[in-house]
């Protein structure tokens, strides 16, 4: 559900005329239709893998509307889920017949009414206790890890400082390693797939242009796959944050959302009719946005959105300011504590976020707006000032903003929601490719 508050509802071959170079891995200081499975090119000596570019939609698939019935809706009888779904009867009773075969559903005889008679009078289940998916969000400073059950509910999760290494390889290997065995812990469960959700352009094959973290062609797909063991989706963080308020919240498909990101980075994703729209040429890129007029953010005057009001950026004027703080929370703490320096600091960055997010609404001109990450829900306080600034800022007096339901976990339901993509998207395939 979302939150409300003062109008804010709180490898395969490498891709043509692309040569992926070996960025530094050390920081300085898409076509909507839906795309197929994408095989990996293993190392020599090396086990076959499997890299996948994730649909990011609501599938029409006959398996996966079963599947999506059994998660929302279940325990379900086959007759409810043809209604749930659609489709005709007969449909259903084959797709029960091979999500109940594959095992990602099961059938729940203890609820079948008194006196029924055959199995269609057996309501089935999602399966949640046998699977789980592996997530993993790569931050700009901190990388999440987390297991996830066929709820997309979080079962496990840890935080690392995302690895500085020579190479992106390097980098992505330790990340694989630290994935490998933190999913180990659960030897009981079979581990399905796994999800990177990372900013920057994600390219067929699962490579990644990450410019902050220094990466050019970088083969998230492959290393992840080769060192985690599992086939490997790989999607832009910021559209795999959308997708997440998809699974969470089908009833989206009905209407058109405008997700915006901020944290660290900045960035935007749109989704209409059930579909996070990926351009071919990849997300667009807004930390280049002018941020109007500044007085306490932005002390280098650079007049650019990312470098004013990321975490970083608020991190550098707050001691430009005099304030004593190490990282963003430090601001967060002062401004909770009545520091009037701090508080000010924070209410200008949901200004300029807000004037942001106005001006790019009124482009796309969505029928929600949602809001993700802790710049948004790491310090509420300034949520009305974000909404005023969008107010005042766009030609719609009074669009809907939401803050998303996702809350501080957002980066790891984004994870979740990519290494369940495929599973939601037609299941006995995805299971065609599990070993």
């Amino acid at each position: 559900m979302t939150a409300t508050l003062d109008h804010i509802t709180t490898a395969p071959v490498r891709p043509q005329g692309h040569r992926p170079v070996g960025g530094h891995a050390r920081r300085p200081g898409g076509s909507p239709a839906p795309r197929p499975l994408a095989y990996g090119s293993p190392r020599k000596g090396a086990r076959k893998i499997h890299i996948a570019t994730p649909h990011l939609q609501l599938s029409s698939k006959p398996s996966a509307l079963v599947l999506r019935a059994a998660r929302l809706a279940g325990p379900v009888f086959r007759d409810d889920a043809a209604e749930y779904t659609g489709l005709s009867i007969s449909t259903v009773n084959r797709q029960v017949g091979a999500l109940l075969k594959a095992g990602l559903i099961r059938e729940r005889a203890d609820l079948a009414p008194a006196g029924a008679i055959g199995r269609p009078r057996l309501p089935f289940e999602l399966n949640v206790t046998d699977f789980l998916t592996l997530g993993i969000h790569v931050g700009y400073k901190v990388t999440s890890i987390t297991t996830h059950d066929l709820l997309h509910r979080v079962v496990g999760a840890i935080q690392i400082p995302t690895p500085v290494a020579e190479t992106p390889e390097q980098t992505l290997a330790a990340i694989g390693v630290s994935a490998r065995r933190f999913v180990e812990r659960w030897a009981g469960r079979r581990v399905l797939w796994a999800g990177v959700a990372v900013g920057g352009r994600v390219l067929p094959g699962g490579f990644v242009d990450h410019p902050r973290l220094g990466w050019s062609g970088a083969p998230v797909g492959r290393v992840i796959a080769e060192t985690v063991g599992l086939p490997v989706s790989v999607a832009s963080h910021v559209e795999a944050m959308a997708s997440a308020e998809l699974v969470v919240n089908p009833d989206q498909k009905k209407s058109s959302f405008l997700y915006f990101y901020a944290r660290e980075m900045v960035g935007i994703a749109f989704s209409v009719d059930g579909m996070v729209h990926t351009p071919t040429a990849g997300p667009p890129v807004i930390g280049h946005f002018p941020t109007g007029p500044t007085t306490l953010l932005d002390p280098e005057k650079s007049g650019r959105l990312e470098a004013a009001a990321s975490d970083t950026g608020v991190v550098d004027a707050a001691l430009a300011l005099g304030l004593n703080v190490t990282d963003v929370e430090g601001v967060h703490e002062l401004a909770r504590s009545g520091d009037a320096t701090a508080r000010a600091l924070l209410e200008e960055r949901a200004e300029v976020l807000g004037r942001t997010i106005g001006l790019i609404a009124d482009i796309f001109n969505p029928d929600h707006i949602v809001l993700g990450g802790q710049a948004f829900t790491d310090f509420p306080a300034t949520l009305p000032t974000v909404a005023k600034a969008v107010k005042t800022t766009s030609v719609v007096p009074n669009r809907d903003v939401r803050v998303s339901h996702s809350g501080t976990t957002v980066q790891q339901q984004a994870a979740g929601a990519v290494s369940l993509d495929a599973i939601y998207s037609d299941p006995i395939e995805a299971l065609s490719f599990t070993s």
